[in-house]
Formats: structure tokens, C-alpha cells, sequence
């Protein structure tokens, strides 16, 4: 393998990553000559893969009819079209879209909203958010503040806010239910602990109970409990408070619906969410705050606009792009492949890494997920990889091996200092033959850093 040049980019790894020329569906070509398999979407982005036909062209076509317009001015009509699309695709449960340009953005604003809600609606002492544990919403401020992800906290903790975002416990059965605990007793315990938080900080001080649907790079693809967002959504509309999801990863046809909420969610649609990643696919950088009634009309009849925004909001590309991925999901049906393909990644992994023969089959701690989102967790002694986490190995291994997935540390806990995983996340087109490929890379590899560490 060449040595990667010097950079000038200041990049989010401590060395340059190699540098991709060219991509076609799920595979994508490196400058070193290498023809990588992308099984993990970026970041559960690229739900359609690369250098698809039809939204090439019309990213070619909008670029060559308007390129931009700034949305004070004016709008245009791939934003109005597709906030329509939005706006329908909750069957009821949404009246307005506002559109940003990523996911971090999307939730920033999605907490500004709820804020402003509340001003205009006569509850101005109504300050608080509560989040969870093990959470993660963004890498703004705010949105760093709201969420619970001690690595990513870091080096800011001494400028983030401690005084409006609370938190009460992750919902993550397997690792935090109780021994003899039943499903519904564990939900009941969490819905205790959420009506206790809106009691100790004041209910009519909460803004919003804020979540992901399906917890993300976190912890590793952790859904929870049956019940739970029933249970949760109760409470806090009981205190008056509004219920945020971020369906960031998980949404947008990323758990097999549209979003995530309708299957992981027991069917409770949200006040407030936000999307992002599976929006765009990837083509373009966008993402989209989608508001109920209730909301919309507290804002709409009160002052009638939303008292935010950003340069590229709406962008004409960025829209035009979305509503070409989003045309392409719905035409080819791509939501019933991906169920189809995520079920027969769940059982290969299964079947490969749980097997009686598996040198693996010891440290796999759980295997968890729906769609086309799965997460493997590894239990290993700590000492082994006290300095190379074993997540990290195995992704570095997985791509030397031609397989790009994400392996990330730190979601045993609460604290955040234990605990492997890696992501599977692959697009929502892939094959069986290239899910059957997906797997051998990925159990390969895993089993060479098992081998190689002498476990």
C-alpha cells in the first residue's frame, strides 16, 4: 500500500485517510488503485450508492436552470416540492418542513424551534430540554449540550451547557436492564425516571423530551424496548412539553419505513423531528426539520415565520438532488429490498459469528438492528486493547481487507470508556451476492484481529 502525502486539510483523524476518485453504486475507487466495497454508507448516508442515472441528471438539470436563490428572497420550486413530499410522508403527523443543510443543524434547529414554540405560545419559562445518556445529536453547542456522548463532549465540556439539557438513562436492554426485570417493567422503571426528571427540574420548565429513535455511531444501532416511546411520548405531552426525535441515522428508509418511528418507534409520531443523511443520499448536503400541527400552529399564527436560518437553507441543488433520491426509493421499491437484504445480513452474521465453530463467537456481545442498519458489539478483555481499541482494528482491518465499515469504542457505559462496535449500513439497492460478500470481508477480518491479538 502507498504512504499517504502530506495534507493540508485538518482532518478528523489523527492521519490523512486514503483519498477516493470515483464511486459507482457501493463501490468506490481509491487513488491507490484499490476498489473498495462501502458497506456502512459513509455514515449511513448513501442509501442509493454512488453515480446514480437519474439523480445525476437532475442535480444536471437544476444546476443548468437555477443554481441558487437565498430563501429570505425567494423560494424555488424543488424546496416547495419536496417539503410537500416531506410533509406527506407522515400520513397525518406533519404540517411544515424547514429545511437546513445537515444533521447537526437539523437538530440545532429542531431545539431552537421548540424554544420559540413555547415564546410565542404564552410558557416562556419553559428552558429545560432532557436527553439521555449514551446519546448523540450533533457537534454544535447546543446540540453537543443536549446529548450524552462523553468522547465527542470532550474537550468542550467546559463551555457546554449544563444548566437547560438533563438527562436521564439510555434505553438499552441489554446492557442496563435489570436481572429478572421484564420488557415492561424496564420501560415502566424508564418512564419513572423521565416523570421523576420533569418533577425535580419543574414540569411546566421542560421544553422537550429529545431522542433518537434508534441510537446511532453511540452505542451501535440500539433500538429500544417495546413500549418505550408510547410510554415516553405520555409523559411528557402529560407535562406539556413537546417530543423531539432525531431520526438523523435512522430514518429516511434507513429501519426498512420511511422513518424509523413507524417500526422502532411503537408507532409514536413525533412533535418534532429531524432528518438528514438518507435525505440527500449523499448527493447533496441537506437536511429537514419536520413539524406537527400543533407546532407549526403555534408558530404560523402567532408570527408566521421561523426565527432561524442559514445561507444554503432550501438550496435549489440540494433539493432537486433529495427529491430525485427520494423518486428512486419509491420507484424501484427499494424500501422492500432493503427489509429483504437486512434480513439476510442479520442472519449471515449470525449464522458466521455466533456459529459453535467461530474462533469469534466468545466475544461477540450482541448483534442488533432492523433494515439495513445493523450493529455487532464485542466483548474483550480491555487490557488487550488498552492503547488500539478493537473496534478500531477491526476497521482498519476491514479496509485493508477492500471493506469500508465504522468501528467505534466507548458505548458499554455511561461513562463512555468501554465497549466495541461496529456498523453495518449498507445501501438500500445492494445485492444478496454483495451482502453475502459484505459478511465474509467483515467476518474475515474480525477474525484475523482476534487471531493476530493472541485472545
Amino acid at each position: 500500500m502507498q504512504q499517504p502525502r502530506p495534507t493540508s486539510i485538518l482532518h478528523r483523524t489523527p492521519w490523512r485517510p486514503p483519498v477516493a476518485v470515483s464511486g459507482k453504486g457501493i463501490y468506490i475507487e481509491l487513488e491507490d488503485g484499490r476498489k473498495v466495497i462501502d458497506a456502512v454508507g459513509g455514515a449511513a448516508v448513501t442509501c442509493i450508492g454512488n453515480g446514480h442515472p437519474e439523480v445525476v441528471k437532475a442535480i444536471q438539470d437544476q444546476i443548468e436552470t437555477l443554481a441558487y436563490v437565498y430563501n429570505m428572497q425567494l423560494s424555488n420550486g424543488p424546496a416547495e416540492r419536496l417539503a410537500e413530499e416531506l410533509v406527506a410522508s407522515g400520513n397525518g403527523a406533519f404540517e411544515l418542513c424547514g429545511y437546513v443543510s445537515g444533521g447537526s443543524e437539523a437538530m440545532e434547529a429542531a431545539l431552537k424551534l421548540a424554544r420559540q414554540y413555547f415564546q410565542h405560545t404564552g410558557q416562556p419559562q419553559r428552558s429545560n430540554f432532557i436527553a439521555r445518556h449514551l446519546s448523540y445529536h450533533g457537534n454544535t453547542l447546543g446540540t453537543l449540550s443536549v446529548a450524552s456522548h462523553p468522547g465527542r463532549r470532550g474537550p468542550y465540556e467546559g463551555i457546554l451547557d449544563r444548566e437547560h439539557f438533563h438527562h436521564v438513562s439510555p434505553a438499552y436492554a441489554k446492557r442496563f436492564q435489570k436481572k429478572g426485570e421484564t420488557e415492561e417493567e424496564y420501560v415502566a422503571r424508564l418512564a419513572k425516571e423521565l416523570d421523576d426528571k420533569f418533577t425535580e427540574l419543574g414540569p411546566d420548565t421542560v421544553i422537550a423530551f429529545v431522542a433518537e429513535t434508534v441510537v446511532g455511531a453511540t452505542t451501535g444501532v440500539v433500538p429500544a424496548p417495546k413500549g418505550y416511546f408510547k410510554a415516553m411520548k405520555e409523559i411528557v405531552h402529560k407535562h406539556g412539553a413537546l417530543f423531539i426525535l432525531d431520526e438523523i441515522m435512522c430514518g429516511m428508509g434507513r429501519m426498512g419505513t420511511l422513518h424509523a418511528w413507524e417500526s422502532f418507534g411503537d408507532g409514536a409520531a413525533p412533535d418534532i423531528q429531524a432528518v438528514a443523511k438518507g435525505l440527500g443520499g449523499g448527493y447533496a448536503s441537506i437536511g429537514a426539520v419536520l413539524i406537527n400541527k400543533c407546532v407549526a400552529s403555534g408558530i404560523r399564527d402567532r408570527n408566521g415565520f421561523w426565527q432561524h436560518g442559514h445561507t444554503y437553507q432550501a438550496h435549489p441543488m440540494a433539493c432537486a438532488a433529495s427529491l430525485a433520491v427520494q423518486t428512486v426509493i419509491r420507484k424501484d421499491n427499494l424500501l422492500a429490498n432493503n427489509l429483504k437484504q437486512g434480513a439476510h445480513l442479520f442472519s449471515l452474521l449470525r449464522s458466521r459469528l455466533l456459529a459453535p465453530d467461530s474462533p469469534v463467537a466468545q466475544y461477540v456481545f450482541d448483534i442488533r438492528g432492523g433494515g439495513l442498519w445493523y450493529g455487532i458489539e464485542f466483548a474483550v478483555p480491555s487490557k488487550k486493547f488498552a492503547t488500539e481499541k478493537f473496534g478500531m482494528l477491526v476497521q482498519a482491518r476491514c479496509l485493508v481487507n477492500g471493506l469500508i465499515i465504522m468501528g467505534l469504542t466507548g458505548g458499554a457505559d455511561i461513562e463512555g470508556k468501554s465497549g466495541d462496535h461496529c456498523m453495518l449500513s449498507p445501501a438500500y439497492n445492494v445485492t444478496r451476492e454483495e451482502i453475502e460478500t459484505i459478511v465474509d470481508i467483515f467476518v474475515q477480518s474480525v477474525e484475523e484481529v482476534v487471531r493476530e491479538s493472541g485472545l
